[in-house]
């Protein structure tokens, strides 16, 4: 059985800085990639970020590149999501999926953890 498990969320000033975590289990983790998601109230549910197997590889939404920075470390099976300079409009619940390939779509992954919810006030 799969497990991605999110934490690290909460409330953060604007400008200010969370990091994310999602620990994975019930897979090779290090053979899958790995991705971010967001949804806000009354929105879709949108990419933000994605890293490849190896880490060698990464990839991030137009709205969050230069502030948000994704990383792995596979050794604790693991996928982290720094966000710094943190917006009002960052505000949302964060999820982590795992994926056969490398996508920015959500049907790309086929396991999700529950989700964490970051507030950002400004």
């Amino acid at each position: 059985q799969v497990q991605l498990v999110e934490s690290g969320g909460g409330l953060a000033q604007a400008q200010g800085s969370l990091r994310l975590s999602c620990a994975a289990s019930g897979r090779t983790f290090s053979s899958y990639a790995m991705g971010w998601f967001r949804q806000a109230p009354g929105k879709e549910r949108e990419f933000v970020a994605v890293i490849s197997w190896s880490g060698g590889d990464t990839a991030y939404a137009d709205s969050v590149k230069g502030r948000f920075t994704i990383s792995r470390d596979n050794a604790k099976n693991t996928v982290y999501l720094q966000m710094d300079s943190l917006k009002a409009e960052d505000t949302a619940v964060y999820y982590c999926a795992s994926g056969s390939r490398f996508s920015r779509l959500r049907q790309a992954y086929d396991y999700w953890g529950q989700g964490t919810q970051v507030t950002v006030s400004s």
